[in-house]
């Protein structure tokens, strides 16, 4: 879940697939997708929830 504006969501995906992943033994295998749980017109950007998804499988598969 990230918590924020949608400009943010990069560093977070970055962070990931570059350390997350790998720290625990998964590989990426699909795209990444996100999922919109507030409304941009009637929140504050700080407060903007997503959904972050992404689907993995053992690296060892």
């Amino acid at each position: 879940m990230h918590v924020g504006p949608y400009d943010d969501e990069g560093p977070v995906l970055a962070a990931l697939h570059d350390e997350y992943l790998a720290a625990h033994g998964l590989r990426m295998t699909g795209l990444h997708h996100e999922i919109y749980l507030s409304d941009p017109r009637r929140t504050e950007p700080a407060k903007l929830r997503t959904v972050l998804r992404q689907p993995v499988r053992s690296a060892s598969r």
